[in-house]
C-alpha cells in the first residue's frame, strides 16, 4: 500500500519517519515544506495538495494540531476529500472531537472511502520507537486493512468500536494526564516545602499507590528543569478543553475538569502557547518562590522499551 502522511509536527514527523524506516512507500505534506526535507531524503515523495495525495495513495493519514486545521486540509477545494475514491482509507490521527471526525468521515464515505479515527497516546518518545499506543475507531473491515500500518506505528492497538469512539477515549486519557501533571507538581512542591529530598520523593511516589505514567515521565523533566515533554501548552489547553466540553455536552457534572482547564489556561497566559505543557507546574514554582530541581534526572525522555511489532489488545468481557 502507498501511504500519504499530512502533518509533520512533533508527533507526526516521528510516525512518518517510522513508516519510512520500515520500507513503506510514502508521500508526505506539511504547511512547512522544510519539515519534510529529511523524509524526502529518505525516499518519500512530496504532495503539492491533499487531492494529489489522495489520488496517489491507498491510505491517507492526517496528524494535525486541531479539528479546524484537519477540516481545512480535508475539505479544501484541493483537499484530501476531492481526491478520495472507492477503497481508500482516511486515518485521522489528530486529537479531535468525535462529532467532527464523524462529520468529516461521512464525507469520505460518500466518496467511497473508509474513515477511521486513530489517535496515539503515550508520549513523543514512544512515537519515535513505534511503542506508542493507538486507539482505532471505525468499521472492522477498515481496521483489518490498516492493521499492517498500525502495527508499525504502535505497540498496543485498541479497536475501540465505531468511528468517533477512539477520539472520545483519546480526549479522556489526555484529560487524565493533564490532571496528573498538575497534581504531580503540587505533590513535589508540598514535599519540598516539608523538607523532603525531591529525589527521594520521586522514588517514593514511583513505588507507591500514588504512581502514574505522568509521574514517571513528565515528573523527571520537571525535576530536571527542562520541562521538555515535546508537547506544547496550546495543545494541552485544546485537549483538556475538548474533554470539558464533551463532559458538559453529556450532562456530566465534572468538578476537577474546570480546575484543570483553568490551570492550563493560566499557564498559557503566563508563559505563552509554545512552551512545553509541563511548564504549568512552573506557576507553582513562581508563586512559591522556589524551584523543583533535583540532580540526576534527564532533560529529555528516551524509550527504554525495545521496539516490538504492534498487536491488537484483546478486550476481555467486550460487549460491543
Amino acid at each position: 500500500m502507498k501511504i500519504g502522511f499530512i502533518g509533520l509536527g512533533n508527533v507526526g514527523h516521528k510516525l512518518a519517519s517510522n513508516l519510512l524506516n520500515h520500507g513503506q512507500d510514502m508521500m508526505v505534506r506539511d504547511i512547512d515544506c522544510d519539515a519534510a526535507e529529511d523524509l524526502i531524503a529518505q525516499g518519500a515523495t512530496w504532495a503539492d495538495s491533499g487531492k494529489e495525495m489522495a489520488e496517489a495513495c491507498d491510505v491517507i493519514i492526517t496528524c494535525l494540531p486541531s479539528p479546524k486545521v484537519s477540516a481545512q486540509v480535508m475539505e479544501a477545494e484541493e483537499g484530501v476529500i476531492a481526491g478520495m475514491s472507492s477503497g481508500k482509507v482516511w486515518l485521522e490521527m489528530s486529537t479531535t472531537d468525535d462529532a467532527e471526525v464523524k462529520r468529516v468521515g461521512a464525507l469520505v464515505e460518500a466518496k467511497g472511502g473508509m474513515a477511521m479515527d486513530s489517535p496515539v497516546s503515550g508520549g513523543c518518545h514512544r512515537a519515535a520507537t513505534g511503542n506508542i499506543a493507538i486507539f482505532a475507531g471505525g468499521e472492522r473491515a477498515a481496521f483489518d486493512k490498516v492493521m499492517p500500518i498500525l502495527s508499525i506505528l504502535g505497540g498496543d492497538i485498541v479497536h475501540t468500536g465505531d468511528i468517533g469512539t477512539a477520539s472520545v477515549l483519546k480526549v479522556i486519557t489526555n484529560y487524565l494526564a493533564g490532571v496528573q501533571l498538575v497534581s504531580t507538581g503540587e505533590a513535589f512542591m508540598v514535599a519540598k516545602k516539608a523538607g523532603i529530598d525531591l529525589a527521594v520523593a520521586y522514588d517514593a511516589i514511583r513505588v507507591s499507590s500514588g504512581n502514574s505514567f505522568v509521574h514517571e515521565t513528565e515528573g523527571q523533566l520537571i525535576l530536571n528543569g527542562s520541562y521538555n515533554i515535546n508537547f506544547t501548552m496550546d495543545h494541552e489547553v485544546k485537549d483538556v478543553t475538548l474533554f470539558d466540553d464533551l463532559a458538559k455536552s453529556l450532562g456530566v457534572p465534572v468538578e476537577l475538569s474546570p480546575v484543570c482547564v483553568a490551570a492550563m489556561e493560566d499557564g498559557l497566559k503566563r508563559y505563552g502557547p509554545r512552551v512545553w505543557s509541563s511548564q504549568v507546574v512552573k506557576r507553582l514554582e513562581d508563586d512559591c518562590g522556589t524551584d523543583l530541581r533535583a540532580p540526576g534526572f534527564p532533560d529529555i525522555l528516551d524509550d527504554s522499551e525495545p521496539p516490538r511489532p504492534g498487536a491488537e489488545v484483546e478486550i476481555k468481557h467486550r460487549v460491543s
